[in-house]
């Protein structure tokens, strides 16, 4: 008899992580779900939500010993929770981009620690970390954010060369524009600078626009699902805008690219 996949996924309280926590559990498998605070959250069904402040080590390790402890292993991590920031990058202040990269990097650094030696030790696994297109093309006012995911997309490489050996695999999920409260209520930087408004205020009606009329969770969460059960790529881009982009990136001329980016941002 085959043994349920075993699945931590980060982020669950809403958007691509809880819909993809309620896939991975329809498709058969033990999932565990983390949120920052148990007794506030709502209930997902057959999902066990676990409390994980992923900015805290001692609290992901806590969690992770938990899960290990219940179900004997994690075969499947995805590091789906993470924060955003809008403002230009001068008006950024040190605390707000350590605070950001703390949350989206080092957030899954922690993560990676807890749950590699369990991987290792049965000499399998697969990590998804969920980045963005902002990863591979940057865009203006989200400068501190593309950053965090940039990094996302190196440490991940290089986290898949150094797990291969053990029979582990990492792949990243790059979506675009989706309509999450990620996106709609995302904070900004807290000393602005006047002479960005005119611009900074554009660029966020743009971005608001195409949120507002982004696709739902569902198809990102299924690309998630694909990532962590299927067979194993490096990088995934959701179908639509994402797998759109990232074709622009790799065969349009850099300045082709660039115009099109400031285009759709109202820059144009």
């Amino acid at each position: 008899m085959q043994q349920q996949t075993v699945v931590l996924i980060t982020g669950v309280s809403s958007g691509i992580g809880r819909v993809a926590a309620a896939l991975f559990a329809q498709r058969g498998c033990i999932v565990y779900g983390s949120v920052r605070n148990r007794a506030s959250a709502t209930p997902l069904p057959n999902v066990e939500l676990v409390e994980m402040d992923l900015r805290d080590a001692a609290s992901v390790q806590r969690a992770v010993d938990g899960i290990v402890g219940r179900s004997g292993r994690i075969d499947v991590l995805v590091n789906n929770a993470g924060a955003n920031l809008v403002g230009a990058v001068e008006e950024t202040s040190v605390e707000e981009a350590a605070a950001l990269f703390d949350t989206n990097v080092l957030g899954i650094l922690r993560t990676v620690q807890a749950v590699a030696p369990h991987m290792r030790a049965k000499r399998a696994g697969r990590i998804v970390n969920v980045s963005s297109v902002l990863g591979f093309l940057p865009a203006p006012y989200m400068g501190v954010y593309a950053a965090t995911k940039h990094a996302v997309e190196g440490l991940s490489e290089s986290l898949d060369h150094e797990l291969r050996q053990f029979g582990i695999r990492v792949t990243l999920v790059e979506p675009a524009y989706t309509r999450t409260s990620l996106g709609s209520n995302s904070p900004v930087a807290q000393t602005p600078i006047a002479e960005y408004d005119r611009e900074r205020g554009v660029v966020s009606r743009a971005v608001t626009g195409h949120i507002d009329n982004a696709p739902e969770p569902q198809g990102v969460a299924t690309t998630v699902v694909d990532a962590a059960l299927g067979r194993w790529r490096m990088r995934r881009t959701p179908s639509g805008q994402a797998a759109l982009l990232s074709k622009l990136r790799r065969f349009m001329p850099a300045g082709a690219v660039d115009g099109s980016l400031r285009k759709q941002l109202g820059l144009g």
